[in-house]
């Protein structure tokens, strides 16, 4: 939802898709053309903030389901200042200005912080941005599930039922940013910032 949001109304950022804002500089290096100085600047930002976030975690010496929750607590605060500076600022009118430019950044530390939260704090837990992966293993798992012969997948592998949820999740998000930025502009930040504090609540 966020990155959807903010390639939506930000001037073509990816906030947590770094991958994309490497691929863009890639082309825009190799082929010339118009680039937004914060697809270019998302990357050490991204890492800054990563960085940052280990910090603070080293720092609180918390472990586990306690320093989730502070984590979340992190992600929350730059979702709010998100949704309040673009609000205020209406930083959508200019989507490749120094105002949208901040309001990218602050997106982009917001997903570091959520990366940083499921390494850290969640062992196990899965990229939450890894959807070629998650579409790749649904493909795999039904081609195995509708085979008479051996299963090539390995026994571990992630569930078919996982695999779907999270895909059909993320899809969901990017419906739901689309239609929220359309219908309600630079306010679309409410909801990732509305379903931040309710992690927080329900942790």
């Amino acid at each position: 939802m966020v990155d959807a949001t903010g390639f939506f109304t930000l001037g073509h950022v990816f906030t947590a898709h770094v991958t994309g804002n490497i691929v863009l500089a890639a082309g825009v290096a190799v082929d010339g053309g118009s680039f937004h100085w914060a697809q270019l600047l998302a990357i050490p930002v991204f890492m800054l903030a990563l960085g940052s976030v280990w910090l603070v975690a080293q720092a609180s010496h918390r472990h586990g389901p306690s320093l989730a929750r502070l984590l979340l607590l992190v992600q929350f605060l730059l979702l709010a200042a998100l949704l309040i500076f673009c609000v205020t600022t209406k930083a959508s009118a200019d989507p490749v200005g120094l105002l949208a430019g901040t309001a990218a950044m602050i997106a982009v530390a917001a997903m570091a912080c959520q990366y940083a939260l499921l390494r850290l704090a969640v062992p196990g837990a899965i990229s939450t941005a890894v959807m070629t992966g998650n579409l790749a293993n649904a493909v795999l798992s039904t081609m195995d599930l509708l085979t008479d012969r051996h299963p090539l997948l390995p026994h571990d592998s992630t569930p078919l039922n996982r695999s779907l949820g999270r895909l059909f999740g993320f899809v969901f998000g990017c419906v739901v940013a689309a239609a929220a930025t359309s219908l309600a502009g630079d306010w679309a930040w409410s909801l990732p910032a509305a379903l931040a504090a309710v992690a927080i609540a329900v942790r």
